[in-house]
C-alpha cells in the first residue's frame, strides 16, 4: 500500500488509478487511492517529478515552460541558464523570481529536450513532444542525490543517539477512509504519527489505538511501519518513534444491522487536522460535530465520496462519524422464512415420526381379529371351567379395552395407547 500511496499523493489527478491489496478479506479500491490524491495536502517527492513534463493547458500554444529548483519544490533557482532544444534547433532562457524559463513559439509537433547545469550538475528532462493546443511545464530538481544522502546520514545518527522524552501528533495529512462492501462498511485509517524533533522520541511507552466496538477484521496494510502490529481490536506502534512520520495503514469491517450507523473513534495523541472521507451510496449522508464543512469529491471514474474537514482534535477526544440512510438490506424477512421453513421442517418430522408409531390399517384388522379369537377361546374355557371367575374376568377386560383402542385407531379418533388394566370396564 504505502508504493501507491506514495505515488499517487504526487501524480496529476486525471491520470490517478490504481488498487492496494489488502489481507484478511479487505479490498481496496482505486476510488480510496483516489480520495487519498484529491485531499493530500503535502508536497509531491521531488524525485518523482523531476524532468517530468506535464500539460499545462492554460499556457499558449506551443510553449514550454522549465522550472528549476534545489532539491525540494519552492526553493527556486532564479537566473538560472536553461537550454532547450527543439525540431534540431536550441534556445536559451534565464529563470525568473520563480525558477522558471518560458520558451515560446517553439516547433509544434516536434521532439524537445530540455537542460541546464547547477553546480557542476548536468540536469536533463526526460524527451517531450511540443503540443499544438496549450503548453508544458517541466521541473528540473537539483541536489537529489545529496539531498537523499544527507537525510540517510541524519536519520543514522538519530537513530545512534539515545531517545529523549517528547510527544507525537497524528499528522494533518492523515486520513479516515469509509465504503462499502457485502453490507459492511470498510474503514481504512492511513495516518501519519508525526515527530517534530531531530532525534528519537519516547512517548513512554507504545502507542495504542482501541478501535471501535463491533469491529472485526483489523489488519495491517502493506506499506505500514513494521513497528506498527494489531491484534483483536487493538492497533499498537512500538516506540521509540524516528524523527519524522511513521506510518500507520491499517482496515477493518464494521457490521450493521440498520440503515444509521456511528463511529466514535479515540486517539490517544492530538489529530492536527480532520478529514474523513466516505463513499456516497444512494441518499447517504455524513455528519460529524468534528466536522467544519463537508463537500463532494468525484472520481474520474465517477464515484462520489462525502469529504468530511475539521480543525484540530485534542488527545483522547473522540472523533465521531454518524453515517445515516446506509445501503441496508433487512434481514427481517429471510430470518422469517427461515423460521417458518424450519417449522415446518420440524413438523414434517414429527409427521412422519408419528406416521411410523400407528399401525396401517391392515395390521390393525389382523389385530383385531386376533383379539377376537382370544376372548372366544376365553369363554369356551370358563364354559369348561378351565379357568376362574376372577381370573376370566381381568383377562376379559383387557381384551374388550384393547378391542376398543384398536376400533378407535381404526376410525381414527384414538388419542394414544391406553392400555388395559384393573377397572377397565368389561
Amino acid at each position: 500500500m504505502g508504493t501507491w500511496l506514495r505515488t499517487f499523493r504526487s501524480a496529476p489527478v486525471a491520470g490517478l488509478k490504481a488498487c492496494s491489496h489488502v489481507r484478511a478479506g479487505l479490498k481496496a479500491c482505486s476510488y480510496v487511492v483516489l480520495l487519498i490524491a484529491l485531499t493530500a495536502q503535502q508536497m509531491p517527492d521531488p524525485s518523482l517529478i523531476n524532468g517530468k513534463a506535464l500539460p499545462a493547458p492554460e499556457l499558449p500554444n506551443a510553449t514550454i515552460t522549465v522550472r528549476v529548483v534545489r532539491e525540494s519544490i519552492g526553493n527556486n533557482i532564479s537566473g538560472q541558464p536553461v537550454t532547450l532544444t527543439a525540431g534540431g534547433r536550441s534556445r536559451t532562457a534565464s529563470t525568473d523570481e520563480q525558477g522558471r524559463a518560458q520558451f515560446t513559439n517553439l516547433p509544434a509537433g516536434t521532439e524537445g529536450r530540455a537542460e541546464t547545469t547547477v553546480d557542476g550538475e548536468t540536469l536533463r528532462s526526460d524527451p517531450f513532444t511540443v503540443p499544438t493546443t496549450g503548453g508544458l511545464r517541466v521541473i528540473m530538481v537539483a541536489g537529489i542525490a545529496k539531498a537523499a544522502e544527507r537525510k540517510a546520514a541524519e536519520a543514522a545518527q538519530a537513530l545512534a543517539a539515545p531517545p529523549v522524552k517528547g510527544t507525537v501528533v497524528i499528522g494533518g495529512n492523515s486520513r479516515v477512509l469509509m465504503q462499502f462492501s457485502d453490507d459492511a462498511l470498510q474503514v481504512y485509517y492511513v495516518l501519519e504519527v508525526v515527530n517534530s524533533a531531530r532525534s528519537r522520541v519516547d512517548i513512554g511507552g507504545p502507542l495504542v489505538i482501541d478501535l471501535p466496538p463491533g469491529t472485526s477484521g483489523a489488519t495491517p496494510l502493506e506499506g505500514s511501519s513494521p513497528s506498527v502490529t494489531v491484534a483483536g481490536n487493538r492497533i499498537t506502534v512500538a516506540g521509540p518513534f524516528a524523527s519524522g512520520t511513521t506510518s500507520v495503514q491499517v482496515a477493518y469491517r464494521v457490521a450493521y444491522d440498520s440503515s444509521t450507523v456511528t463511529l466514535a473513534q479515540r486517539f490517544p495523541v492530538a489529530f492536527q487536522q480532520v478529514t474523513v472521507g466516505v463513499q456516497k451510496v444512494g441518499t447517504l449522508s455524513v455528519a460529524s460535530p468534528q466536522f467544519a464543512e463537508t463537500r463532494d469529491v468525484t472520481t474520474q471514474d465517477g464515484k462520489v465520496f462525502a469529504l468530511g474537514s475539521g480543525a484540530a482534535l485534542a488527545a483522547g477526544t473522540p472523533l465521531t462519524v454518524t453515517l445515516t440512510n446506509l445501503p441496508y438490506h433487512s434481514h427481517a424477512p429471510r430470518t422469517a422464512a427461515l423460521s417458518l421453513a424450519g417449522a415446518l421442517l420440524l413438523f414434517g418430522v414429527w409427521l412422519a415420526a408419528r406416521r411410523g408409531d400407528v399401525p396401517d390399517t391392515r395390521t390393525l384388522a389382523e389385530r383385531r381379529e386376533q383379539l377376537f379369537k382370544e376372548l372366544t377361546q376365553l369363554e369356551l374355557r370358563r364354559r369348561d371351567g378351565g379357568v376362574s371367575a376372577d381370573r376370566f374376568a381381568t383377562r376379559r377386560r383387557r381384551l374388550m379395552a384393547d378391542l376398543e383402542q384398536i376400533y378407535g385407531e381404526i376410525d381414527g379418533t384414538a388419542a394414544g395407547p391406553q392400555g388395559g388394566g384393573e377397572g377397565v370396564a368389561a
